[in-house]
């Protein structure tokens, strides 16, 4: 829990962006506004509550948490990813939901306690280009064949879920030599998924490690593309989901309003709003995901607690920085 902390409390920078419309609701968002603000108007418009977001990065935010304790002045913690919600669960700050809402969704994507609830999946693919064949294993990825030729974020949130979820699959050992290999193969490093997308694109890398919407938004953008998603084999570390989930905060004065929100976003119309606005997959049985995505079952089998990314998540970071990719 200390290394969590110590992390987060690194990565932690005062300065997010704060909107308020006067609401009743107070919900720290780690999802940034173009992507979820408009679903949030649509719960306010279809539950007459209110709503004041703080958006700021999902570490950031579950940073200032574990610094406000139960003085927060926040209702919800809306994430991207199950480690940012894991640390503030392991501080013992959230409310344990309903079983009416954590049973919405399969059990490997909510907390085994019921403390916090995926609403969205991101699936870990390899992005290609044309004409460049995809491996069945990220472990494949350290052959001399991918010298210089694979694109990774590796200070990126989702890259370092990524290696967190590695650890408690693979082990330390494990790890620690794949990430020692993808570093002697020189891999072209950027930002963040987007800019591993469009460098695909162009030609300046063959293949990348991104979460699968990030090509679908480029298709949106600019049409057909001379890339594409590639589905490593369901079983193995590359091919984590990681769902955006949330959950209602103890120090909440208004606990059934949170719990409303987050009951909100696996609603029928909020999942059909990850499936044709985001391009995620919906959690909630019965939506279909967006027009040419496998269904969920085909491509998610890695059997990992995702409760428990939060435990590794600094050891994923410290390895990462001592296998010289940061």
């Amino acid at each position: 829990m200390r290394r969590t902390i110590t992390w987060l409390a690194a990565v932690a920078l005062v300065g997010a962006a704060c909107g308020s419309n006067g609401g009743e609701l107070t919900v720290y968002s780690g999802r940034s506004e173009d992507l979820v603000g408009p679903l949030i108007a649509q719960f306010e418009d279809a539950e007459g509550i209110g709503v004041t977001v703080r958006y700021a990065g999902s570490t950031e935010l579950a940073a200032t948490l574990l610094e406000e304790g139960d003085r927060s002045p926040a209702d919800v913690f809306f994430a991207q990813d199950p480690a940012s919600l894991g640390a503030v669960a392991l501080a013992g700050l959230f409310e344990p939901l309903p079983e009416a809402i954590v049973g919405t969704v399969p059990a490997r994507f909510a907390d085994a306690e019921g403390r916090w609830v995926g609403v969205s999946g991101r699936v870990r693919v390899m992005v290609v280009g044309a004409g460049v064949e995809g491996v069945g294993s990220v472990a494949d990825l350290t052959a001399p064949e991918w010298e210089g030729r694979l694109g990774i974020a590796p200070s990126n949130g989702s890259f370092l879920a990524f290696v967190a979820a590695m650890l408690l699959t693979d082990g330390e050992d494990a790890t620690r030599a794949w990430l020692e290999g993808i570093a002697a193969n020189e891999p072209q490093k950027y930002a963040n998924n987007s800019s591993i997308v469009d460098a695909v694109i162009r030609g300046e890398v063959d293949a990348g490690l991104v979460n699968h919407y990030y090509l679908l938004r480029a298709i949106a953008e600019q049409g057909d593309v001379p890339a594409a998603n590639h589905f490593l084999d369901p079983s193995d570390p590359g091919a984590l989901v990681m769902p955006a989930g949330a959950g209602t905060l103890a120090s909440s004065d208004d606990p059934d309003a949170a719990a409303r929100f987050v009951e909100y976003l696996l609603s029928a119309e909020a999942q059909r709003y990850f499936a044709e606005e985001t391009f995620e997959y919906p959690l909630r049985t019965g939506i279909a995901p967006a027009a040419g995505l496998p269904p969920l079952d085909d491509v998610a089998g890695l059997d990992v607690d995702l409760s428990k990314l939060a435990t590794t998540l600094d050891l994923a970071t410290e390895l990462v920085a001592q296998s010289g990719l940061l």
